[in-house]
């Protein structure tokens, strides 16, 4: 698909949905402002009012609990932090179970532990509602622009009829398998990424280290077989000392911990993603979860008694 200025153009009328859309963090905010632009309704919950009245300003509609959005929509979007959020959302009290009608659709975005993306699933599926996951990579920046990468997990048949409305969100969405394959996929995504910023990191730290211009050592090695989406989204961030959050240290420890997780439940040895998870252990009791996870470098820094900064 082409992004361009007709990103957000309907092809057809048919193609405009009533859909709900919970949780309006830093990345369901944009995800949502991205499906009103293409002329979707929206019905949106979060426990943030101001994030609500947002999006109310911009068009939507808002209720004021899961059940109520699911009694007005039967596709609905979930975008909360991790798995218990997500069970809450779907089965808790004034969750969408408790009004929703058989044949809804839910689609969950958020990154979680794939074992409880099943289990849920399983939980839905007894009240006829069927869910995917449909966890999503690229942060706050392509969240805003609308490419993000998805990644998708469950009935092939369901994944064809939304892929339309998902690409209004993204650049790129993938199918993968059954329910949690979409999960699977996030976590396999989240541990080459850790692992990569840690390794640019190391690198960063060795060029100071040895005396010599890190800034010149990334525009050396960026062309060649080093180079990565990472290096170049991560390394200038490092070397300005810029750690404003796209992903935060806190998320990918999240990430990680359900990586290690779901690991286990299956005799799968993950040593670098268990090195990297005590990387960023450190740092957040350092007081530094907040930061993004291009502050992996503070922990080289601090061990190699040096400063990477410009």
């Amino acid at each position: 698909m082409e992004h361009g200025k007709n990103k957000f153009n309907i092809k057809k009328g048919n193609d405009k949905m009533k859909l709900g859309f919970i949780g309006l963090g830093i990345m369901g905010k944009p995800m949502s402002k991205n499906l009103l632009k293409a002329g979707h309704e929206l019905v949106v919950f979060d426990f943030n009012k101001a994030a609500v009245d947002e999006l109310v300003k911009l068009g939507a509609q808002s209720a004021n609990s899961s059940a109520e959005v699911a009694k007005e929509c039967d596709t609905i979007i979930t975008m909360v932090p991790n798995s218990p959020h997500v069970r809450a959302a779907c089965l808790g009290e004034g969750g969408i179970a408790e009004t929703a009608k058989e044949g809804t659709v839910v689609i969950d975005m958020s990154s979680i532990d794939p074992v409880e993306s099943k289990s849920i699933g399983e939980e839905l599926a007894k009240k006829g509602i069927e869910l995917m996951d449909a966890p999503v990579s690229g942060g706050e920046p392509k969240a805003i622009d609308g490419t993000l990468s998805v990644m998708v997990g469950g009935k092939k048949q369901t994944f064809d009829k939304y892929y339309d409305l998902l690409m209004v969100m993204a650049g790129s969405v993938v199918y993968v398998g059954d329910l949690g394959s979409g999960n699977v996929a996030k976590l396999a995504n989240q541990v080459i990424v850790a692992l990569n910023i840690a390794a640019v990191s190391e690198a960063m730290t060795l060029a100071k280290k040895m005396g010599t211009d890190p800034e010149l050592v990334y525009q050396a090695i960026r062309g060649g077989l080093a180079g990565s989406t990472v290096l170049d989204a991560k390394a200038p961030m490092m070397l300005e000392h810029n750690f404003k959050p796209g992903f935060r240290i806190e998320l990918h420890i999240k990430d990680l911990n359900n990586a290690l997780n779901a690991s286990h439940a299956v005799n799968a040895a993950l040593p670098l993603t268990a090195q990297v998870m005590e990387i960023m252990q450190s740092l957040k009791a350092d007081g530094n979860e907040k930061d993004d996870h291009s502050a992996i470098v503070k922990f080289y820094e601090k061990i190699s008694e040096v400063s990477v900064e410009k």
